[in-house]
């Protein structure tokens, strides 16, 4: 064999990515799924081995049985439409006024003082704090839920964006002086990208946040059509596969919003270098 033909062989073989083997696909796809199965699993045999009480615990058939008919007359569906309804909404409102307000500070320092000591203090009241003043101020309403859900979509995106574009190194204002930016391209063409990954990172927690605002705003506030609600029915009717289905499906909608958030940044965020 020739060295041309070696070398073309060679370098055929660093061009072409070699393929894993399927069995390394099929368990990177399965692996995260290993222990929400073994925990199915052990609920099943809890509830067929007389070990828990099925008026507790019921079998995981019932269930499914229960989510069946619950969709199959459109009652669930309506109810998990409006909590998604719900919380897109929160956070769209949350979220836009978080990074809004995250530039302002991050580019001002001036406003950096003045809002610093007060975001500090608004970082160390817990959520749920604010229910009573939120249902005072805007009732327990749909518009006390949406609030609710804003203001939890709106501490991440703001913490991240403001991290994001204080974090701009000196070195790329520095470059910004030389070449004669204003402000205006200086914010367009250096900081606001630069800052990308944290506004994204922060999106991405403020999605998960308003989620989980979502069903707590409808557990604590009035009640109204939503997951909350239903988990409310369960538990006053003591239909405990209502209440099972309903938590199955919050934790479902939260791994889907995760999964898609990841996604999407993973996709916009290809032209970084590594």
């Amino acid at each position: 064999m020739s060295l041309i033909t070696i070398m073309g062989l060679e370098r055929l073989s660093h061009s072409v990515p070699i393929a894993p083997p399927p069995f390394r696909l099929v368990s990177r796809y399965l692996r995260p799924l290993a222990l929400p199965i073994t925990l199915l699993a052990i609920w099943e045999l809890l509830a067929h081995a007389g070990v828990a009480d099925a008026r507790f615990v019921p079998p995981l058939e019932a269930v499914v049985a229960r989510g069946i008919a619950e969709f199959g007359d459109g009652g669930l569906g309506f109810n998990l439409l409006a909590s998604l309804q719900r919380d897109l909404i929160g956070f769209a409102c949350g979220s836009v006024a978080g990074i809004a307000l995250g530039l302002a500070i991050g580019f001002s320092r001036i406003i950096e003082r003045l809002l610093g000591p007060v975001l500090l203090v608004h970082r160390q009241i817990a959520l749920f704090a604010w229910v009573p003043l939120i249902s005072m101020w805007f009732g327990g309403g749909e518009a006390g839920k949406v609030v609710f859900i804003a203001l939890a979509a709106f501490q991440p995106a703001l913490i991240n964006t403001w991290q994001g574009v204080s974090g701009i190194p000196r070195s790329y204002r520095e470059l910004a002086d030389v070449l004669t930016f204003g402000w205006f391209e200086f914010a367009w063409i250096i900081a606001i990208p630069g800052a990308l990954p944290q506004i994204f990172t922060g999106l991405h927690s403020a999605l998960i946040y308003a989620w989980t605002a979502t069903v707590g705003a409808e557990l604590l506030l009035n009640i109204a059509p939503g997951l909350g609600g239903r988990m409310n029915e369960g538990q006053h009717l003591f239909h405990m596969d209502l209440l099972l289905l309903c938590i199955l499906l919050l934790g479902g909608v939260g791994v889907v919003f995760n999964v898609v958030a990841g996604a999407l940044e993973h996709r916009l965020l290809r032209w970084r270098i590594p």
